[in-house]
């Protein structure tokens, strides 16, 4: 099974497989319209194809009268594609070639699939890769807004006031406190994601830092000013593979797809001499044109 499966992940495997797909589509391109360029053969796959495509479109299948306005639509479109390669339309024409770039990536799309990985292989992707699947540390507090908007230069003095009689231990309910923005009073146990969406990002970084048990602030958001005391926290830490194998399993997939890729382009780009003519400075004649 070793073998077998160093033998899928050869490049050299996969550039052969590539190569008979290609032949594959110019065979399949040769018997639709003919080996010999001046005749065009409409074969009873290429008109099976048509009239599918006319069902899926019209959800019903084509009359003999349309079936045959089909045929003749192919054809014409057969002649006119012929004729413009002929004339070299389709050497310069950035639509055609970045089409022709599109359905070859298509083609090798199947050949650069990696075989499923093992679980070594997502256990080293995982440890090289740990902020990628980290668990967020994950927070529950209850919080007090002042609104600078209706407290003007006063709101601090007056959250201060505040934060120091809910720590006195006098009983105070924090929900009497401060000003109401539709804001929730009490947050659950929440990633710091999650708390950064509501908040902002400066505010769930402080609440992070916060020991539980008491209150504190004041700690500024988008909103105004909060007093927040933490209920509940638990740390962030790195997942086991088990909780997040898909994840892990997508990443690497994503990976060895963009390196086989990148493998398969080098081959190709093996086989051609690339020259990039020099660009001349702005105002002065190119040096393209000069003769060494």
């Amino acid at each position: 099974m070793k073998a077998v499966s160093r033998l899928l992940r050869e490049p050299l495997l996969h550039f052969l497989l590539l190569g008979a797909a290609l032949f594959g589509v110019w065979v399949w391109r040769r018997d639709a319209a003919g080996s010999d360029s001046g005749r065009i053969v409409v074969t009873r796959a290429r008109i099976g194809q048509l009239a599918t495509g006319f069902a899926r479109t019209w959800q019903r299948p084509p009359t003999p009268q349309e079936l045959a306005g089909l045929v003749q639509d192919f054809v014409k479109e057969e002649v006119c594609v012929r004729e413009a390669q002929k004339t070299g339309l389709d050497r310069d024409d950035t639509i055609i070639r970045r089409r022709l770039r599109q359905k070859f990536e298509f083609l090798t799309d199947d050949a650069l699939e990696a075989a499923a990985p093992t679980d070594v292989d997502l256990t080293a992707w995982l440890k090289a890769h740990p902020d990628s699947f980290r668990v967020e540390p994950r927070v529950a507090f209850r919080q007090v807004m002042f609104d600078p908007a209706r407290r003007g230069q006063s709101v601090e003095v007056d959250a201060r006031k505040a934060l120091a009689r809910l720590n006195s231990g006098s009983g105070l309910s924090f929900g009497s406190l401060g000003d109401s923005r539709m804001l929730p009073p009490t947050v659950e146990l929440s990633p710091q994601s999650d708390v950064a969406r509501i908040f902002g990002k400066e505010f769930a970084e402080k609440v992070d830092l916060l020991s539980p048990g008491r209150w504190a602030g004041p700690i500024e958001s988008g909103y105004g000013l909060h007093l927040v005391e933490v209920v509940e926290r638990v740390e962030g830490r790195a997942p086991a593979l088990s909780e997040v194998r898909e994840a892990v399993a997508r990443e690497w997939s994503v990976a060895q797809r963009k390196e086989r890729s990148e493998a398969l382009y080098k081959e190709l780009l093996a086989r051609y001499k690339v020259v990039i003519e020099p660009v001349a400075p702005e105002g002065k004649p190119g040096a393209a044109g000069r003769k060494p």
